[in-house]
C-alpha cells in the first residue's frame, strides 16, 4: 500500500493542529506545522509571540511561500521514502492544496483533505484560551480569523473521496477517534 499524505486544513482555531497533531502521534507518522515550520525558519521559538498581523512580518507573502514550500518539500521527503505524512496549516487557496496533490502523485501516493469547521463562537472561545497560554505557538487572534475567513478558498477542485468536511466541536479525545473511524481505509496510517 502506498504512503498517505493527510492534510488537516482550515481556518485558525478550527481543531486542525490538536487532531493532526493527535493523529500523527498515535500512528507515529511524521508531522508538519505550518506555525512551527514558519517561526524556525525566522530563527524563533515555536512559542514566542511575533505579533505580526497577517500579510506582515513572517506573515508577509514572501514568508508566508517560503512555509508552504517548506512543508511542500518535508512531504515530498517523507513520501519520496515511503512514508506517509500529516500537514497542518490554513491551506486556504487552491493552489497550494494544487500543489500537494500533484506532489502526491509523483510520490505515487495516496491523499486526503481533511476540513475542520467549528462555528464563530467556538472560534473565538479557542482564540482566548490561546491567548492566555504561553506555551501556544500560532499567534492567530479574531481580526486575522475575520480577514483569514473572506479569502478562503473552499476546496471544491478536489476529487471526490478525498476531502471529509469534519466539525471539531466536543472534546478532542472524542473527536480524534471520530475522525479515525470515518477515514478511508485505503489510506495507509
Amino acid at each position: 500500500m502506498p504512503a498517505s499524505l493527510l492534510v488537516f486544513m482550515g481556518l485558525i482555531a478550527s481543531g486542525k493542529s490538536t487532531l493532526a497533531r493527535g493523529l500523527a502521534r498515535q500512528y507515529s507518522l511524521a508531522y508538519y506545522n505550518t506555525d512551527v515550520v514558519r517561526k524556525e525558519l525566522a530563527g524563533k521559538a515555536p512559542e514566542s509571540r511575533q505579533g505580526s498581523s497577517l500579510n506582515e512580518g513572517i506573515y508577509s507573502p514572501e514568508f508566508t511561500r517560503l512555509t508552504y514550500d517548506a512543508l511542500l518539500e518535508h512531504a515530498r521527503w517523507e513520501l519520496g521514502r515511503n512514508q506517509s505524512v500529516v500537514l497542518d496549516g490554513s491551506y486556504h487557496k487552491r493552489s497550494e492544496r494544487q500543489r500537494l496533490v500533484r506532489c502526491a502523485a509523483a510520490c505515487g501516493a495516496s491523499f486526503f483533505f481533511i476540513l475542520c469547521q467549528c462555528d464563530e463562537e467556538e472560534t473565538e472561545r479557542r482564540l482566548a484560551m490561546r491567548a492566555r497560554n504561553p506555551l501556544a505557538v500560532s499567534d492567530g487572534t479574531w481580526e486575522i480569523f475575520q480577514r483569514q475567513k473572506e479569502s478562503f478558498e473552499f476546496p471544491d477542485e478536489l476529487p471526490a473521496g478525498s476531502l471529509l468536511v469534519f466539525d471539531t466541536s466536543g472534546a478532542a479525545p472524542q473527536l480524534l477517534q471520530k475522525l479515525i473511524n470515518t477515514l478511508p481505509k485505503d489510506l495507509r496510517i
